[in-house]
């Protein structure tokens, strides 16, 4: 009898020791369950932290960019009559008719020009005479003929208008006195764009 109570007692020891790597093992996967349970819970915490600051950044530059375009004071257009003229072209005759719209500073500087349309009618025929069909067929040419028109139209009311270089107008534009250029004092020009309404050329 005494014989087997050794056996009995360890018998009972090797369950315990089983238990205690059982114990061990269902500790350490909680464990890491809830490391890694963390570690989600704070990487999707921080990407709604980003997404909220990036939505406060935008904002502003949505702010700004509404600001830009006030229904207050929308943009004032002065519609030409249609312009017919004969192009420079010498091998054959050839005519352009051309609408323009000239978009201007305020109502009160569309009411202004008025005036002065007879003069700024004028001055744009004679850019349209020195024009040839070649250069008004092209885009580089329309967009060089709304700047001519611009500052034609702003010189005929008095405003002195920075000329730009003689390489971008070529012969088109007069040249003026360098020193009388001098003496005027360049402004911001109130004509803000040239449209045009139609541009047909045959």
């Amino acid at each position: 009898m005494s014989a087997a109570a050794p056996t009995a007692d360890a018998d009972a020891a090797v369950p315990a020791k089983k238990s205690k790597k059982k114990l061990i093992i269902i500790v350490a996967a909680a464990l890491l369950v809830v490391l890694i349970g963390g570690g989600a819970a704070m990487f999707l915490m921080k990407k709604k932290a980003h997404d909220t600051d990036g939505a406060e950044e935008d904002a502003p530059v949505a702010e700004h960019a509404a600001a830009k375009r006030d229904p207050k004071h929308p943009p004032t257009f002065v519609p030409l009559d249609p312009f017919v003229v004969n192009l420079s072209d010498k091998e054959s005759d050839r005519y352009a008719q051309i609408g323009i719209t000239l978009e201007v500073e305020d109502p009160k500087f569309a009411e202004e020009m008025k005036t002065y349309m007879p003069a700024i009618r004028n001055g744009i025929l004679m850019i349209l005479a020195h024009k040839s069909s070649r250069e008004l067929l092209e885009r580089s040419g329309k967009e060089k003929l709304a700047g001519q028109v611009q500052r034609e139209a702003a010189r005929t009311m008095g405003i002195a208008i920075e000329e730009p270089n003689d390489a971008d107008e070529g012969e088109d534009t007069p040249k003026k006195n360098p020193k009388a250029k001098k003496k005027a004092t360049v402004v911001d020009n109130p004509i803000h764009r040239v449209h045009f309404s139609n541009f047909i050329i045959q």
